[in-house]
């Protein structure tokens, strides 16, 4: 179900922005909003990715298109289910980067239950989740990635991945308090330092990371 996040994303940006194009569009996000929703029912085991096919990323994307379109019922089945499946979630172990990954698979769980949670439930949940933060731990989390060759598509999902980890922890940080948000704010700013100057100068990625540079230095929202 890939396919409904752009829609989802453009959807929400008409919306906002109160384009007329808004009404042409709906019938066709109601449909996939429809479809989304049958599809968290059948999907047992969240998709846990670094790349495209990420629920948790998929699930960031669509809460935000359920608020600004005032779909309640979505909202509330992807709350039901990232607490199925990421509820329990503990002491994380970051084991990242993966070799092509564009997303942090750590972060973009956490990032979606932000979103979906209450912040209070958010704030316990994140405390167990990533509990040695405050102690700059896991250390691979809080690094950057290593970039080798910007010339090679795969390898330069790693850029990608350094501006949403700093996207991810700059969205965070304000939910937490002394040692953690100290620890997250510059993570965020050495991740944002690699990567910002990698956004042109190689085709393999120019023609996709100012996307993700412009959600790592404003937001989603």
């Amino acid at each position: 179900m890939t396919g409904t996040k752009p829609l989802q994303v453009q959807q929400s940006e008409l919306v906002t922005a109160r384009s007329p194009h808004a009404a042409t569009l709906r019938p066709l996000s109601d449909a996939f909003a429809t479809l989304w929703r049958e599809h968290l029912a059948l999907l047992t085991y969240p998709v846990r990715t670094g790349t495209h096919a990420s629920t948790a990323f998929a699930l960031v994307l669509a809460e935000r298109y359920a608020r600004v379109c005032g779909d309640e019922q979505m909202r509330s089945v992807m709350t039901e289910r990232a607490q199925h499946w990421f509820g329990l979630d503990r002491a994380a172990q970051a084991w990242e980067p993966g070799g092509e990954d564009f997303l942090s698979p750590t972060l973009i769980e956490a990032l979606a239950m932000r979103r979906l949670l209450p912040g209070d439930a958010f704030k316990g949940w994140f405390a167990a989740f990533l509990p040695a933060l405050a102690q700059g731990s896991p250390q691979a989390l809080l690094s950057p990635a290593h970039v080798s060759d910007r010339s090679d598509g795969r390898i330069a999902h790693l850029d990608g991945l350094n501006l949403t980890r700093a996207w991810a922890m700059r969205e965070i940080a304000p939910t937490t308090e002394g040692a953690v948000r100290q620890v997250l704010e510059a993570a965020a700013d050495a991740h944002l330092a690699a990567a910002l100057g990698t956004v042109a100068g190689d085709y393999m990625g120019e023609h996709w990371l100012a996307t993700y540079a412009l959600l790592a230095l404003t937001g989603l929202d």
